[in-house]
């Protein structure tokens, strides 16, 4: 059985990163936990995956988590690779390969907010952040 925790952080790896090489998806799941280190953002993995939706509003820190499609992974062989990144990654046994980073967006887009942080490392596709 898989914990809650795991699913949410494995879906949250599947969704953002799953064709990504495996340091792409490791850079998501330490994004994901470096933000529940924080006291920026809720305390819990599936809460940070989760914020921003509530009574209707669609303000996803993820989107995926928002954007009204399946959330139930098809691909059977990127699921499990999630699931396994997932597990080594919140068991400690793979470093935060991004240095801290909170944040991070596609390479193809610059979100306003990226102005107002620290660029720390691009990982395949993926530009990450940290705050100053």
């Amino acid at each position: 059985m898989i914990s809650a925790a795991l699913m949410c952080m494995a879906l949250n790896i599947y969704h953002e990163s799953r064709s990504e090489e495996m340091r792409g998806q490791v850079a998501v799941a330490n994004v994901t936990l470096n933000r529940v280190a924080s006291n920026k953002w809720p305390n819990d993995v599936c809460s940070v995956v989760k914020q921003g939706y509530s009574k209707g509003k669609k303000n996803c820190q993820f989107s995926w988590f928002c954007d009204g499609k399946s959330d139930t992974p098809k691909d059977t062989v990127a699921w499990a690779r999630s699931v396994l990144v997932a597990n080594d990654v919140m068991l400690g046994y793979i470093p935060d390969i991004t240095e801290g980073a909170t944040h991070y967006h596609a390479t193809y887009v610059l979100p306003e907010w990226a102005e107002s942080k620290v660029p720390v490392v691009q990982i395949g596709d993926h530009m990450f952040y940290r705050w100053d």
